[in-house]
């Protein structure tokens, strides 16, 4: 088995039992349930909303299409409409 350079520590969480038992059922026996929460967790905190999208509310959603919107469009003013009616 490959060895890794990273630095790892253990960590305990708690999660519900059946959770835990759903993700065990999608691993091999060969696969890692760590090397998988793991990855998880990086695409958690990548700032690219394609790993994370549904992580996200609707109000930041909205927030990431503003900030990548021409303030002067009117996409930007429909935008900040759906991100006012989402805010409340």
């Amino acid at each position: 088995m490959k060895r890794t350079s990273r630095k790892t520590i253990p960590v305990h969480v708690t999660i519900p039992v059946r959770l835990l038992e759903d993700l065990d059922d999608t691993l091999s026996y060969k696969q890692s349930r760590s090397k998988v929460i793991t990855t998880l967790i990086e695409n958690h905190l990548k700032d690219n909303p394609k790993n994370n999208i549904s992580l996200m509310t609707k109000t930041q959603i909205i927030g990431v299409l503003m900030y990548q919107t021409d303030p002067k469009s009117s996409e930007y003013l429909l935008l900040e409409s759906l991100f006012q009616i989402f805010a409340k």
